[in-house]
């Protein structure tokens, strides 16, 4: 794999009909965030070939919303993502047999996985560090298996309209 993206779902609902978190809608303003992210991403260099989704109401809808921005990536929705600890993102993305992997989850393990892989003194990984946001994106890359994790691109709602 040479390529990840982590994606954490847009803004959501504080309850769903349910009253389970599993099962919360997008907001209104997550409606309006993910596809502009969307763009953003490809804009920044995202070429999945395979997405990997929680399948929770909330993640299932944003990528709903950013799927036209990546037309020929093949989609799989897991149940195994919803709220996953970092490592088990990790060894998802190495699971899905391509070299691009995007992945489309949740915080905790988002922020900690992009923490960890973030760990140079520049302004764009401090940024990174400081807050993973809803609907917050970053693009990893790597010349090779042995190579280490390098943010390519950071973009969040709040850093596209400023």
């Amino acid at each position: 794999m040479r390529q990840l993206v982590l994606l954490r779902h847009a803004k959501a609902a504080v309850d769903s009909d349910s009253g389970e978190d599993f099962d919360r809608p997008l907001a209104a303003r997550g409606r309006e965030d993910a596809p502009v992210v969307g763009k953003a991403l490809v804009d920044a260099g995202a070429d999945p070939q395979v997405v990997l989704v929680s399948d929770a109401r909330r993640t299932r809808e944003t990528w709903g919303l950013i799927a036209a921005a990546f037309p020929k990536a093949e989609v799989r929705f897991l149940k195994s993502l919803y709220l996953c600890p970092s490592e088990l993102l990790v060894t998802e993305a190495e699971s899905a047999g391509a070299e691009r992997v995007m992945i489309v989850a949740h915080n905790p393990g988002l922020h900690e996985l992009a923490t960890r892989w973030a760990h140079r003194n520049n302004e764009l990984e401090t940024k990174v560090r400081a807050k993973f946001p809803t609907c917050a994106g970053a693009v990893f890359a790597r010349k090779d298996k042995d190579s280490s994790w390098k943010l390519q691109a950071y973009v969040t709602p709040k850093l596209i309209s400023d």
